[in-house]
């Protein structure tokens, strides 16, 4: 009864949705996609991928698609003859996956409209499907089972924030929960909510967050001078680094880069935000501040970046490079209420974090992070800024926190093999 009253909703919804994504593809500028969206996939594509059995990993967008990324090579590494075909619902997504060498095939997640995922799954015939974290469609997820493909929750988490939602709408998830061969979920907390929901207690395990298992390095100096050479940035600079900064924080950023580098001349700032395509919103602000910035896509210019200066990024699929070259980072989402951004990003590159108290979306690494004193937690603009300063002013409070953040990733990996046992068992 559910999935019939589902089908009969989603005729009334078809316009409605179509229309919708029209609206977002011209609005933000992303290919309408029409053929791909209702699940068709060229032929010219899919010869990319014949004769070979098929994996296939959905990652809504850029976060995901990173997260997946061990879990990627490993099944590259083990399933040499397989081609690995993945879906993703935005543009940033798909650019992001597409710069990955282990993956074959990067397409949009069609809609949830029956004839849309019958013919993809048509098209592609996945041996497996993996879907990362916790996008759950009623329709994929029961035609995967009408046509006999295992498809597993991989790296599944429910934030707090986003828990009561999902229990008040637990009898739409249920149905589709149910249709998973095995649920991963990142931590026992997340076990519990998710079978609260509806999953089969039997299916869901704990098995660790993929992201625990991004490769940890350390850079000599010469090679974050490198890394610094190529994007312009003034030599002897201090260097901090504003990632995945959201809508409403960017000013904060903007106030303690100006407050600090009135103390601090050679202090530098590079902003990147989350979304590019908020990049002249930013850059208004920045004018506004009286600060000069240069956009990434303008690099190398003719004139170098100079101190005082703001390099703001409008690319992505740079953001582990842009930890690496920095003293301090500031992780965003944090300072606003969004739910906070990855901070073993910088951890893994030995970058020590300031962040904000908005981190539902990753609290566990929120605990570790502070369990291991790898980064400081801040309550408002002017903790930011105080933070910061300590940071700037000690070489060796970055080194301390940079080699925390080190330990860290070494002391808390493993996901990506404990994904790959339950992976093995259907393939």
């Amino acid at each position: 009864m559910f999935y019939l009253a589902y089908n009969i909703l989603s005729i009334f919804l078809f316009i409605p949705v179509f229309l919708f994504n029209m609206y977002r593809s011209f609005k933000l500028g992303w290919p309408l996609a029409v053929a791909e969206r209702f699940g068709f996939v060229p032929q010219r594509k899919l010869a990319t991928i014949a004769g070979r059995p098929v994996l296939l990993l959905h990652a809504v967008s850029v976060g995901e698609i990173i997260a997946a990324r061990p879990l990627l090579k490993a099944l590259r590494a083990q399933y040499p003859e397989h081609a690995i075909v993945v879906t993703n619902t935005t543009e940033t997504g798909k650019t992001t996956a597409s710069g990955f060498p282990e993956i074959d095939l990067c397409l949009y997640f069609p809609f949830d409209f029956l004839p849309s995922v019958h013919a993809i799954l048509r098209s592609v015939k996945p041996r497996i499907i993996i879907i990362m974290e916790t996008e759950i469609w009623p329709n994929f997820a029961r035609e995967a089972v009408r046509n006999g493909i295992p498809l597993l929750l991989a790296n599944g988490r429910i934030s707090d924030r986003s828990f009561p939602r999902y229990q008040a709408f637990s009898w739409f998830f249920r149905p589709a929960l149910r249709c998973f061969s095995a649920v991963c979920m990142q931590s026992a907390v997340g076990k519990q909510r998710i079978i609260a929901i509806g999953a089969n207690h039997q299916t869901v395990t704990v098995s660790g967050n993929l992201k625990n298992d991004i490769p940890a390095r350390t850079l000599s100096e010469e090679e974050r001078m490198q890394l610094r050479s190529h994007y312009s940035i003034p030599a002897g600079c201090s260097v901090l680094t504003a990632g995945s900064t959201r809508n409403g924080e960017e000013q904060y950023v903007i106030a303690t880069y100006k407050e600090l580098s009135a103390e601090f001349s050679d202090l530098f700032l590079v902003l990147v935000p989350r979304h590019p395509e908020r990049v002249a919103e930013i850059a208004a602000l920045l004018a506004a501040a009286g600060l000069r910035y240069r956009l990434r896509t303008d690099l190398p210019g003719s004139q170098p970046l100079q101190r005082g200066e703001v390099l703001l990024v409008n690319t992505i699929g740079e953001m582990m490079d842009l930890y690496a070259l920095a003293d301090l980072a500031y992780v965003g989402g944090s300072l606003v209420p969004r739910g906070g951004h990855n901070l073993l990003e910088p951890a893994s590159v030995g970058v020590p974090s300031v962040f904000g108290p908005y981190m539902a979306n990753f609290r566990e690494i929120e605990e570790l992070v502070l369990q291991y004193g790898a980064g400081i937690q801040v309550q408002n603009e002017n903790e930011l800024a105080a933070a910061c300063r300590s940071l700037v002013t000690s070489a060796e409070l970055r080194q301390v926190l940079g080699q925390n953040g080190l330990k860290l990733m070494r002391d808390n990996g493993g996901a990506t093999g404990r994904h790959m046992e339950i992976i093995a068992g259907y393939l």
